[in-house]
């Protein structure tokens, strides 16, 4: 799966989180100042030629719907990330999001019970 540019994932975490939406409820979710119509109309169908979303035809207008869920986009992107930045090594990503992070003692512990439970 290739990854998302900047403006399809912020077109589709608006569609995750609405679920369904025609193109101007998605422009409603934007902050101001908000992205012109045509230019979201765009991105969704570009989505939609990508097989990342499906919508429902109502005459002239479309409803839109995410395929892919996030976290099927989040676990295939960050496969890709560990795999390019951290030589596909888990544990060097890990270590550095500790080293980096600055993980408090709780977050640590929360880490370690999740690996001890697998």
């Amino acid at each position: 799966m290739e990854r998302l540019t900047k403006k399809e994932e912020e077109v589709m975490k608006i569609l995750w989180n609405l679920e369904k939406a025609f193109v101007k409820d998605m422009v409603a979710e934007f902050p101001d100042p908000k992205p012109p119509y045509n230019t979201i109309s765009s991105l969704v169908r570009i989505l939609q030629e990508k097989g990342i979303v499906g919508f429902k035809q109502y005459g002239n207008t479309y409803e839109y719907f995410p395929l892919l869920s996030k976290e099927a986009y989040r676990k295939a992107y960050m496969k890709k990330v560990i795999n390019d930045y951290f030589d596909n090594s888990f544990s060097k990503a890990v270590a550095s999001f500790i080293e980096e992070e600055q993980l408090d003692q709780k977050e640590i512990e929360a880490i370690l019970k999740l690996i001890n439970s697998k």
